[in-house]
């Protein structure tokens, strides 16, 4: 039988990670989010460019996902070594299929939201750990959806629960800065700032719940001798190093 995932223990990690590294989590998350929080703000309420936003948003968030990944798996290893700069050179050998599953991801779990919401929901439990397969396994575009489904397999309610947790405290947050930015200006320039700051403080969640999320759906899948302390147990996944710069 496979193992089952613990919701508890997962959000528990999640946050006790954010709190030891939130110095180089939250540097990173500004600048990055501060570009979608002007696109936000020059774009304002045009209909027609919507997809462009959500676009952008969507690549940010995949994006910021595969950065988090290294530092994970720095913790669970015990070295917490990772500083800002090594965030961003971990994901740069795979940016570009980072960007295109998360269109993609983007694409069919609006579409899913839209007709039923219900589908919407599975497709965002069934793809919760696209972005760390790409970063961890090298694995494709359009493989990172089957690999992620193969590891959410026979844990999707454990994944969905952790997934909606993390999304009712960042819609909190988000609603909180934005109730703040209306109280304070309804200026432009003042919505974008505590736009990116909302982002910036609740960015790091969801991308720490999608790599703690991957890391022990990994552990999953020793084989019925390693969960039994056998010596089949697989090697724990690492992230392949940059290539060298010059």
């Amino acid at each position: 039988m496979k193992n089952k995932l613990d919701v508890g223990g997962t959000l528990s990690q999640v946050f006790s990670i954010y709190g030891a590294q939130a110095g180089t989590l939250l540097p990173v998350a500004f600048w990055l989010f501060l570009v979608v929080a002007i696109v936000n703000g020059v774009v304002g309420s045009e209909l027609a460019l919507l997809p462009l936003v959500l676009a952008v948003g969507t690549i940010a968030g995949t994006l910021y996902q595969g950065m988090v990944v290294g530092l994970v798996s720095d913790v669970q290893d015990g070295r917490r070594d990772s500083s800002a700069g090594d965030l961003i050179r971990s994901a740069m050998p795979v940016v570009l299929p980072l960007i295109g599953a998360g269109l993609l991801a983007g694409i069919g779990i609006g579409i899913g939201m839209i007709l039923l919401i219900v589908p919407g929901l599975i497709l965002a439990t069934i793809w919760a750990v696209i972005a760390p397969a790409i970063v961890v396994e090298r694995v494709g575009v359009f493989r990172s959806f089957s690999r992620s489904h193969d590891l959410v397999r026979g844990n999707g309610m454990q994944v969905f629960g952790v997934i909606v947790v993390a999304f009712v405290i960042v819609l909190v947050g988000s609603l909180v800065f934005g109730a703040i930015a209306d109280a304070v200006s309804n200026g432009p320039i003042v919505r974008i700032v505590f736009s990116a700051i909302a982002s910036t403080i609740t960015a790091p969640i969801s991308a720490l719940v999608a790599a703690v999320l991957y890391f022990r759906l990994r552990e999953f899948e020793a084989t019925p001798a390693a969960a039994a302390g056998g010596p089949e147990a697989p090697a724990p996944p690492t992230i392949p190093p940059p290539p060298p710069t010059a």
